[in-house]
């Protein structure tokens, strides 16, 4: 049976950040296992003497983490899924695409770390290229890109929103413009017109989703996501493509392998 302690009044914490405290800990230890419901707010209130408000506030402050979720009419469960780790140093390898069965980066990743991964809400489009993008593809503004746009999903889950530019030069005509891009995805279709990748570079910040975001990844008030902008070099330096992606900030770790130098 859960064992919680109780409010200590004398405490500097705040009543609600304390209960957020114990409930975290009690998920980290086990006590309360992935899958199973926290106690709800009326057996919080019971239970620690506080306002129904305050309960409400600590059960907020773990799904602001990521920890937990709300089912409507049912309560408020402990997540099971672990995240999904993203290393960057393998992420493009070129073996993960190649050959009949080649997986795109996200597909490897979620098989890795136990997820269905599927991609769902692809928009295929033209448009001209703005400032940042044209930046970073080394072309006039203005110039006409293909633009990819789709939504990843981990067992169901939306954790990623991903949108491609690619030169109209490169991508116009080829399966790059189809909704299925075929096995190893986007990057094998540009390796065999004869863009042989050969550098990344990642620009990775983090922020709180627009309103827009928020809907389309499914997220609670007070989530924060991580952005990433990569541009893609053919062996020519050519820059190939940009990808802007809008991450769940709970559902990733980021990992970074580079050397001493």
């Amino acid at each position: 049976m859960l064992q919680l302690g109780t409010v200590d009044r004398s405490d500097g914490r705040a009543p609600y950040r304390q209960i957020a405290d114990m409930l975290r800990d009690a998920i980290s230890a086990g006590e309360i296992a992935p899958g199973e419901p926290l106690p709800s707010e009326a057996e919080l209130t019971t239970h620690f003497g506080v306002a129904r408000m305050t309960a409400r506030q600590a059960v907020q402050e773990l799904r602001n983490e990521g920890l937990v979720y709300a089912e409507q009419g049912r309560g408020v469960f402990v997540r099971h899924e672990p995240p999904i780790r993203r290393l960057a140093s393998d992420r493009f390898a070129r073996k993960h695409r190649a050959g009949a069965s080649g997986k795109a980066a996200f597909s490897v990743e979620a098989e890795k770390a136990g997820f269905a991964p599927a991609v769902d809400r692809i928009q295929i489009s033209h448009c001209a290229a703005g400032l940042s993008v044209a930046e970073r593809l080394r072309v006039e503004p203005g110039s006409e890109l293909v633009v990819r746009a789709r939504r990843y999903l981990a067992n169901g889950r939306p954790v990623e929103t991903a949108t491609s530019y690619i030169p109209v030069a490169f991508a116009a005509g080829t399966r790059i413009e189809e909704p299925d891009t075929g096995p190893g995805g986007i990057y094998a279709r540009l390796e065999e017109l004869g863009h042989i990748l050969a550098r990344f570079t990642e620009e990775v910040g983090a922020r709180m989703p627009t309103p827009d975001e928020r809907r389309e990844l499914e997220l609670a008030d007070s989530v924060p996501v991580i952005t990433v902008v990569r541009t893609a070099y053919d062996t020519d330096d050519v820059a190939v493509e940009v990808c802007e992606t809008v991450k769940v900030a709970s559902a990733y770790l980021l990992e970074y392998d580079f050397p001493a130098r």
